[in-house]
């Protein structure tokens, strides 16, 4: 086992593994940007070295200068966390090989599920069902009509090279489809340095599940079941919630069996979740995040499983510490990512100073979280505030948890997403399920209340 990693990240996600690390006996590294010197993450950490200025690609994505930290301090292993370089292949490679342990999936395995159109072709041939569509990246605007023409509209216009809803556009028709392909890939090309593009078809209300992999150097490969991760606004989510309602009960056997198999014959390891859409009964592969993901603690909560702890045993060539057999479900557990955003002027940031903070407690409730009095949240890095997890023995329970703990979650200072969360948690159609990644089309809110401005039955 490892006696000191360094956290190649900041926030909440660099307390998290700072916490695994602790509890395991492990010392840890922070690295840190000019105005993350008071940062939480730096202050628990055992050492801590500034890697530059408050722009990202001079510290948080400088690979050189988090490699040197990692020299200078003897640390043994990086863990990236979400975010910044944690699906680089290029930085997984260079910490490879300057002989320092990696917590995460090897390179080529980030790279391959990097491309999407590379990774729907792996999963493709590993059996998993795959959405109708191009094979592999399009080119030419003529190959994209045939293409659209033989799965039929709609279609939607991805990012070959990347995710997050950057670099996506849907297509109605032929003339849709030629504005689309121009859009998407200046769009790939700013974010993602690729303009390469591919097509599929687009489902018209899925449900976006994702499922919580685990594999280690031994060859076992484990599910932790599914997560439910509809509620989304312009394919960021907001809310995520395990186990998934919508799902019957063959389906969600086969959804886990095929996550897992799909991971075996890739030769798979250390944590990943595979993303699917799911229609009806019918699910189909969507992309394959290597990595922790933002959402993992509602996986935690309902499975008792510590996944930073495994990744760590897994990176440091142990096995798994649990076979599928071992694995139990209990209870429902949602998340509600609350960020420094105005939700009423577009989730436009809001960084700033946080003034008086109390975060919620009590039963089945978990808090992620680096915001403390007097913390300024800096425009330079992502708006979240905190993760609320609530768990309870029934979906109805954790919902009710939730409400009570957003009650009592108190931020100010700064504009947060606190009330529209509860106001989606209030309203009857999510309480009943009937959610998909459409859920918010819509809506309109106020600042008070979320009101539906179109009938379901158009939607």
């Amino acid at each position: 086992m490892f006696t000191k990693i360094l956290v190649a990240n900041r926030g909440e996600i660099a307390l998290r593994i700072m916490r695994a690390c602790h509890e395991l006996g492990i010392q840890t590294v922070a690295v840190h940007s000019e105005t993350d010197i008071d940062s939480l993450h730096v202050r628990f950490a055992d050492e801590a070295v500034c890697i530059g200025p408050n722009p990202p690609g001079q510290s948080y994505l400088n690979l050189n200068r988090i490699i040197s930290a990692a020299e200078i301090t003897s640390a043994e292993a990086i863990h990236p966390g979400y975010g910044f370089l944690s699906e680089n292949s290029e930085f997984a490679e260079a910490v490879v090989s300057c002989g320092i342990g990696w917590i995460g999936p090897s390179p080529s395995a980030i790279e391959r599920m990097g491309n999407k159109s590379l990774a729907k072709e792996m999963m493709k041939q590993a059996g998993v069902p795959v959405i109708p569509g191009s094979d592999g990246a399009v080119s030419e605007e003529d190959e994209a009509l045939a293409i659209a023409a033989e799965i039929g509209y709609p279609v939607i216009v991805k990012a070959a090279a990347g995710g997050g809803g950057r670099g996506m556009r849907v297509a109605r028709d032929a003339d849709d489809l030629a504005n689309a392909l121009l859009i998407a890939r200046a769009e790939a090309e700013s974010a993602f340095g690729n303009p390469a593009v591919y097509v599929e078809k687009y489902l018209p209300a899925p449900r976006h599940v994702e499922v919580q992999l685990l594999a280690d150097t031994h060859g076992n490969v484990v599910h932790l079941g599914e997560r439910e991760c509809s509620i989304q606004r312009r394919h960021q989510k907001l809310i995520e919630e395990s186990p998934c309602m919508g799902l019957a009960p063959q389906t969600r056997e086969r959804l886990l069996s095929t996550a897992v198999q799909g991971a075996g014959a890739m030769g798979y390891t250390s944590a990943g979740t595979m993303e699917f859409l799911v229609q009806g009964n019918e699910f189909f592969f969507m992309e394959m995040n290597t990595r922790i993901q933002v959402e993992h603690p509602v996986t935690e909560m309902v499975t008792g499983r510590d996944l930073i702890k495994e990744m760590i045993a897994v990176a440091a060539g142990e096995a798994l510490s649990f076979s599928q057999k071992d694995v139990r479900f209990v209870g429902h557990a949602i998340e509600c990512r609350i960020n420094a955003e105005d939700p009423v002027k577009d989730f436009m940031p809001c960084p700033g100073r946080v003034g008086f903070v109390h975060l919620p407690g009590g039963m089945g409730v978990r808090v992620d979280s680096h915001v403390y009095q007097g913390y300024n949240i800096s425009p330079f890095y992502d708006s979240m505030i905190a993760k609320v997890i609530c768990h309870g023995l029934s979906r109805d329970e954790a919902v009710r948890r939730m409400l009570r703990a957003l009650e009592e979650c108190v931020v100010d200072g700064v504009k947060s997403t606190i009330d529209f969360q509860k106001a989606i948690l209030r309203e009857p159609r999510f309480q009943q399920g009937e959610l998909s990644t459409r859920f918010l089309e819509g809506y309109q809110w106020d600042g008070q209340t979320l009101t539906l401005q179109v009938p379901a039955e158009v939607r």
